[in-house]
């Protein structure tokens, strides 16, 4: 039997509205679907009812399919002449485990292609009126991961160093070790006063941002009951929050 293909598909951040034309071609061809916890039932409606759907979603502490397995899906799936499209929140080589995926596939011998999607790390903070970038108060960005492999002994990020090194740091993944990483950015000499945001659920119906300090945005998030998926915004770009917010309670076009 000729071996099928995998299609790693990013899904944007939520509403499915923004998924890629090339995306949704996909979708429509698959013979199975293997999908994250943060796709939208729009999109996962958008493959054939034929097409087998399987869940291997993750949250915090939460794994229910190990990564390692998913992989092992996959090729098994291709491996029986399927067109296999792996379905992941945003883009799925920024901090997707995409390339992981896609080295598993490459070592088994199967085809496949990489469908990029609309990034979180730009596309929530847009959906919260905070540009990552402005020509007035900002010309360079960072889109740093929060929750990196519990295998590792210590932290890639440099903290300290990011910390003055971008105007603009954007964290993912981050709200369960938020106070550490704003303490270590302060360390690294990134004032308290520094404008800051957490965005809960980012580009879906239940939006919320919550705005504050570095000094004081671990104790908001807290305080707000802020949980995950959220992503986290430093700098002086989350000023324009106030006067650029049009999703949360507002009026949305029909585009």
């Amino acid at each position: 039997m000729r071996n099928g293909i995998v299609y790693l598909v990013g899904a944007g951040p939520g509403d499915p509205d923004l998924i890629t034309v090339k995306a949704v071609k996909v979708l429509k061809a698959a013979d199975v679907v293997v999908y994250d916890r943060l796709a939208s039932p729009e999109i996962l409606d958008l493959a054939p009812k034929s097409a087998e759907r399987i869940y291997v979603g993750k949250c915090s502490g939460d794994h229910t399919v190990p990564q390692d397995q998913i992989s092992k899906i996959l090729v098994k799936q291709a491996q029986m002449g399927r067109k296999v499209v792996r379905l992941k929140g945003g883009d799925p080589f920024l901090f997707g485990r995409g390339g992981e995926e896609a080295e598993e596939i490459k070592d088994a011998g199967i085809e496949f292609e990489i469908v990029p999607g609309v990034t979180s790390a730009i596309a929530v903070p847009a959906y919260a009126g905070i540009p990552v970038t402005h020509r007035h108060f900002s010309s360079s960005f960072a889109a740093v991961t929060g929750h990196e492999d519990p295998g590792k002994d210590e932290s890639s990020v440099n903290w300290e160093k990011l910390a003055t090194a971008v105007d603009t740091i954007v964290v993912m993944m981050g709200v369960g070790r938020l106070e550490k990483i704003t303490d270590a950015l302060i360390r690294g000499g990134r004032s308290k006063k520094t404008p800051a945001a957490a965005i809960e659920w980012g580009a879906t119906s239940k939006q919320r941002t919550v705005v504050g300090t570095l000094g004081n945005i671990a104790e908001k998030v807290v305080s707000e009951k802020v949980e995950s998926p959220a992503i986290i915004v430093v700098g002086d770009v989350v000023n324009l929050h106030e006067k650029l917010s049009w999703f949360e309670g507002g009026s949305k076009g029909d585009a």
